[in-house]
């Protein structure tokens, strides 16, 4: 009976334990395993909310995006009177995805008045990059040129493409 007791608790803690380990797999960002795509090095700052505004940050969506919803909070919190906000999602709006090739969502843009892009983010990417992110396109002299080439792992500066290449 007690050994009975003892590989039932054993086996409890087994599984216990894989499904703890399923569900952070599941939370994780999916590694890439072809090249990433490159990022438009440009927009049309009209085809966008707040074409006015000094600064935009786009975000290209999808409804069917788990990591968009997380993403678009962040964005969200970025606007301001001299930052426009636009999400982009791929049910609503499909022609710009078309237009700029975007393939994979969430990705996020920030751009200057004249629609170049200063930054860009494809994937998660924390609050903390993506603010440091608009606060040196705003003012280049907040980070240094190193911090400012690269910061995290999905960022990219300039005309540069998701996996870091010209």
């Amino acid at each position: 009976m007690v050994e009975r007791l003892i590989i039932a608790i054993a086996a409890i803690i087994v599984i216990s334990g894989a499904a703890v380990v399923a569900e952070r797999r599941r939370q994780s960002e999916p590694t890439p395993t072809g090249p990433r795509p490159n990022l438009p090095a440009r927009l049309e700052r009209r085809d966008f909310a707040g074409p006015d505004k000094p600064w935009a940050v786009i975000m290209f969506s999808s409804q069917e995006c788990d990591s968009c919803v997380v993403m678009r909070d962040k964005v969200d919190a970025l606007a301001s009177g001299e930052v426009a906000i636009d999400v982009v999602e791929y049910q609503d709006r499909p022609k710009l995805h078309e237009r700029y090739g975007i393939d994979s969502v969430p990705l996020t843009l920030v751009a200057d008045s004249e629609g170049d892009i200063v930054s860009g983010f494809l994937g998660r990417v924390s609050a903390t990059d993506l603010w440091a992110a608009v606060a040196r396109a705003r003012n280049p002299e907040i980070l240094d040129d190193e911090h400012a080439t690269q910061c995290g792992s999905g960022h990219v500066d300039g005309s540069t493409s998701a996996d870091g290449h010209r």
